[in-house]
């Protein structure tokens, strides 16, 4: 079948035959960009408490995560078929007790280039909540990992993005 080039596509990681395709960059500015993700995990309190208090089997949770997160945020293109490998600037990851339950990790991740980081921060959001999973599972297999969310976006031709409250 020959592809439709009547119209152009409106997606944007859509060839004409409608197949998956990566987007040309090439043009695009370079410009600094910014994003934050932020991911949860809801755990036993049995499990906040070995966390909180380095008591894990396994080792130092919260360490172990951060440092997971990072290299998640820099493995983003070897995981998700569509991103494009980027340089990154700085990988600034933070952890808070949300409730007496709730570990809130805060990813932000900066990049000077052609397109966002908006998926390196969520993937790393995401993996330093699965890192903690698999830290205090033996404790808790009942963990609840959610929401992972995008918080902030900055740079880029799309403008600048901040979640509502």
């Amino acid at each position: 079948m020959e592809p439709d080039s009547s119209k152009p596509s409106e997606l944007t990681h859509v060839d004409s035959f409608g197949n998956a395709s990566m987007v040309d960059v090439g043009d695009k500015a370079v410009t600094a960009r910014k994003a934050i993700a932020l991911g949860r995990i809801t755990m036993s309190q049995e499990a906040a408490r070995a966390i909180q208090a380095n008591a894990i089997s396994k080792g130092d949770a919260l360490g172990v995560a951060r440092v997971a997160a990072i290299q998640a945020v820099k493995a983003t293109s070897s995981l998700i078929p569509l991103c494009h490998p980027l340089p990154i600037d700085s990988v600034n990851v933070e952890h808070q007790w949300i409730s007496p339950r709730v570990l809130e990790w805060r990813v932000t991740v900066r990049s000077t280039g052609k397109t966002g980081v908006e998926m390196e921060a969520l993937t790393g959001a995401s993996v330093a909540t699965l890192s903690i999973y698999d830290m205090a599972k033996s404790l808790d297999r009942t963990m609840v990992i959610g929401p992972i969310f995008l918080e902030e976006k900055t740079g880029g031709s799309r403008g600048d993005f901040r979640k509502a409250e």
